[in-house]
C-alpha cells in the first residue's frame, strides 16, 4: 500500500495518519468546509474537499468515492 484515504476527521484522523506515516504511507484526507482549517486536513500528504458541513458530509459514501 502506498496511499492510504482517511475517511475520518479529529483526532481519530490524526491517530491514522501517524501510524501511516510510521509505515511509509502517504496519507490522503477529506475535509468538509467548516474543517478546512483542521490539523488532519493540514499535516496530510494530501486533502480533498468534500461538499457539504458537519459531520453529515462525511457520511455520504458516494461524494467520498468521487473526491477519492
Amino acid at each position: 500500500m502506498r496511499k492510504l484515504l482517511i475517511a475520518n476527521r479529529g483526532e481519530i484522523a490524526l491517530r491514522v495518519q501517524r501510524a501511516a506515516r510510521d509505515l511509509g504511507i502517504a496519507t490522503v484526507a477529506i475535509y468538509s468546509q467548516d474543517d478546512a482549517g483542521s490539523r488532519p486536513r493540514i499535516l496530510a500528504d494530501e486533502a480533498r474537499s468534500l461538499q457539504g458541513a458537519g459531520p453529515s458530509a462525511y457520511i455520504d459514501i458516494a461524494a467520498i468515492i468521487a473526491v477519492a
